[in-house]
């Protein structure tokens, strides 16, 4: 008896030029998947016809804003691939213009879209680096909004592939929701949907011996659970979330991050993040993040 094939899972890597889109494909290849860079739109539905007559099972491709033209097409392709039956999960990089630009910079490489032919523009003017990404944000939005998005700002290489093999491997779920801890001094993350402030909290920082220890410790957290507005605040954060996370549901929402910031990265919001963390995962496919640890 033949045995039916295997449910393919599709991962589409998008997302702005620079952020990275090479190392989550190098990630990727190291799961297992058949990768394809820089494939036209219009080459997706013919692509999955020949690895599902393949029985491929995984298979992921990049795009990005190259293929400008057609990636409108997009959304409504993964949509019908879904009604198909794959498991379809997007995957859009960002990062700040000021980091863009730097890398840009030390690479020598040319954006993309630092030459184009518009109506208002002859075919031969050089755009500036810096309107070159912000058309490029602009061409792009629509992706981003349907994706699970990962800011690649101040984070490494190695970091980056741990985010994407985490979310690959997380379970397959009608809602993925990602909890970040950060520090504001070192920048906001892009990829927040929800960020909470916890910076007025009292900080282990300043009590003997926590200093050096992080929200994951157990002496740091039996310090906070001893806290009445530590307390009060997890609660407050934990029942704005359990009600509109069945919203974003209805609203065909797949993907959030919620991103908890103090001043460090190290105490409070970590500790937060553990706890919010355990609270929703009885529910919902949840992954975590520590920002600035990983970065110790």
């Amino acid at each position: 008896m033949t045995k039916p094939p295997l449910k393919m899972h599709l991962v589409l890597i998008t997302g702005m030029s620079g952020s990275g889109k090479s190392v989550a494909l190098n990630a990727l290849e190291d799961l297992g998947f058949y990768c394809v860079d820089n494939l036209p739109p219009e080459l997706l539905m013919p692509l999955i016809k020949l690895e599902r007559s393949y029985h491929a099972s995984q298979l992921a491709v990049a795009m990005d804003v190259r293929s400008a033209g057609s990636l409108p097409l997009v959304p409504s392709q993964l949509a019908q691939l879904k009604a198909q039956g794959l498991q379809v999960d997007s995957i859009f990089l960002d990062a700040s213009t000021e980091t863009l630009m730097r890398r840009f910079s030390e690479t020598r490489r040319r954006h993309p879209l630092s030459k184009t032919d518009t109506p208002d523009r002859s075919h031969d003017q050089h755009w500036g680096l810096a309107e070159a990404i912000e058309l490029e944000r602009e061409l792009l939005s629509e992706l981003r909004a349907g994706s699970h998005v990962i800011d690649t700002s101040i984070i490494r290489p190695t970091q980056l592939q741990g985010y994407v093999k985490s979310f690959i491997n997380a379970p397959d779920d009608q809602l993925t929701l990602v909890f970040e801890s950060f520090a504001f001094k070192r920048g906001v993350p892009n990829d927040a949907d929800f960020v909470f402030d916890v910076r007025m909290l009292p900080n282990p920082h300043y009590e003997p011996g926590l200093r050096e220890l992080t929200g994951c410790d157990a002496p740091v957290v039996e310090f906070l659970q001893q806290q009445a507005d530590v307390k009060r605040m997890l609660d407050h954060i934990h029942a704005f979330l359990d009600h509109w996370l069945e919203a974003m549901v209805r609203n065909h929402r797949s993907y959030v991050t919620v991103a908890i910031g103090c001043t460090g990265g190290q105490h409070r919001s970590v500790y937060l993040v553990e706890q919010l963390n355990a609270l929703f995962e009885r529910r919902w496919s949840t992954l975590k993040r520590h920002r600035e640890l990983a970065m110790r």
